[in-house]
């Protein structure tokens, strides 16, 4: 898969050439990201209604729309934050991979666990990882490189962030506790069949389409009862070959994508949906 070329999810569509004012350097094209973005629970404003159904913004363009209609300006004027564009982790990750694929950069996004916004809990996240010429450098672009970190946001070390495929394999070989990944410390949404189902979207995201984080099919449960928990092993430990440089893992990895990605449609349980769930066709607009 090229990694500078723009998925369905990426492609700002119409609206691509608002890309061509943007900075040239990775710290400015994340600022830019966090100008256009505000998170729906981290952002210090309660959002509900429409306003929270931004969330569910599927593809870059209905994003980009959406700033448009409210702002009208250029991406890198500042936005009031009450004006930003409501959603969550995914989606500044896949403002920040859209842009950085519009200047030819390999770039992908990359879903896991973060352990750096609560002591002793992994909240689910998604992160961003380019292609610098020697070294994927994973960046994490929803924080601001000023804040009070202990590592520089901008090339996170190993460490803070775990992919779901690591946090898969060492809950199954009894090395991490599950119940330390979730949304939240004591949410009923974490535990193991969260961090399987989080295998499956680290799949989907690796393979282009870059859903939502509640979206649900295939081998997706909200338990672990029935499941094919081997299928999960082959899939995590193929991801994890694959990341430390193993070709034929990787390929094996796309050859099996095409029996385990959504098959056109997706069950979503979003924070926006008031405990009305749906179904849902991938059909970009």
């Amino acid at each position: 898969m090229d990694l500078t070329v723009q998925t369905e999810y990426s492609d700002p569509g119409a609206y691509a050439g608002l890309y061509d004012a943007l900075p040239d350097d990775i710290p400015g094209v994340g600022a830019v990201v966090r100008n256009l973005l505000i998170h729906y629970r981290g952002g210090g404003i309660e959002f509900t209604g429409d306003r929270l159904a931004e969330i569910d913004h599927r593809w870059v363009s209905s994003m980009l729309a959406t700033d448009q209609r409210r702002n009208g300006t250029p991406l890198a004027v500042p936005r009031e934050p009450v004006d930003r564009i409501v959603g969550c982790c995914r989606d500044y990750t896949l403002m920040f991979v859209s842009m950085l694929r519009h200047k030819g950069i390999p770039v992908r996004s990359r879903i896991g666990f973060a352990a750096y916004f609560a002591s002793g809990f992994n909240h689910d996240h998604v992160v961003a990882e380019y292609w610098n010429g020697d070294r994927w450098v994973m960046i994490d672009a929803q924080l601001d490189p000023a804040g009070d970190h202990p590592f520089d946001s901008l090339d996170m070390p190993a460490g803070p962030f775990l992919s779901a495929a690591e946090v898969w394999l060492d809950v199954r070989a009894g090395t991490r506790d599950p119940d330390l990944f979730g949304i939240d410390p004591g949410s009923p949404i974490g535990g193991s069949w969260f961090i399987r189902n989080y295998v499956y979207l680290q799949l989907a995201h690796l393979h282009g389409d870059e859903l939502l984080l509640w979206d649900n099919w295939g081998e997706m449960s909200a338990s672990l009862d029935g499941a094919d928990l081997a299928l999960t092993d082959r899939v995590a430990g193929l991801m994890v070959a694959s990341d430390n440089g193993d070709d034929t893992a990787t390929k094996e990895l796309a050859d099996l994508y095409p029996s385990l990605k959504p098959a056109g449609r997706s069950y979503v349980t979003s924070p926006a949906g008031g405990g009305k769930f749906v179904w849902v066709d991938l059909v970009r607009p």
